[in-house]
């Protein structure tokens, strides 16, 4: 059975006021962000077919030498499991947007390429989001406050990229 806690005591155990306003500050900014990231990829998805994980595969991709990837690295990318992985990448390959490709080196790995139609998807909606972003954040912002909003937000990142 819990003990009751003394009237004294209540002050000890429950954020002060300064803490609840950081608390709120954070819970708004966490909500916001990702109320907006579900509203600009929703808008994607209805603009190109591709839901976000789909999106985030292609584009990362994209951005690579040959536009391949091993199937193990695409999943640290999405931080998905491997499952979770080969999902998106069979829906991917059904659509004929990436195809999958045995290593030369190691029959264990399967890389995952891009198909011409992939890079085409995935150019046409990574300039569809381009372009909500700049209407939708970086305007209503302004571009030296977007600028520093990123650069602020990457310092706090505990794993940056290349780590």
């Amino acid at each position: 059975m819990a003990e009751a806690v003394r009237p004294d005591e209540s002050a000890r155990i429950c954020p002060d006021a300064g803490e609840l306003v950081v608390l709120q500050q954070w819970r708004d900014l966490q909500t916001g962000v990702q109320r907006l990231t579900d509203s600009l990829y929703a808008d994607l998805e209805a603009l190109s077919g591709l839901t976000p994980s789909s999106f985030r595969a292609l584009i990362f991709l994209m951005t690579l030498p040959g536009q391949t990837a091993p199937m193990n690295r695409l999943s640290q990318a999405l931080g998905f499991s491997t499952a979770g992985t080969t999902k998106v990448v069979d829906r991917l390959a059904d659509a004929g947007l990436v195809e999958r490709r045995p290593s030369g080196f190691d029959r264990r790995v399967i890389f995952t390429a891009l198909t011409p139609e992939g890079m085409n998807s995935a150019l046409a909606a990574s300039r569809s989001l381009a372009k909500a972003l700049r209407s939708r954040v970086i305007e209503p912002l302004g571009a030296d406050v977007f600028t520093a909003l990123v650069s602020a937000v990457h310092s706090l990142d505990p794993a940056p990229e290349g780590c």
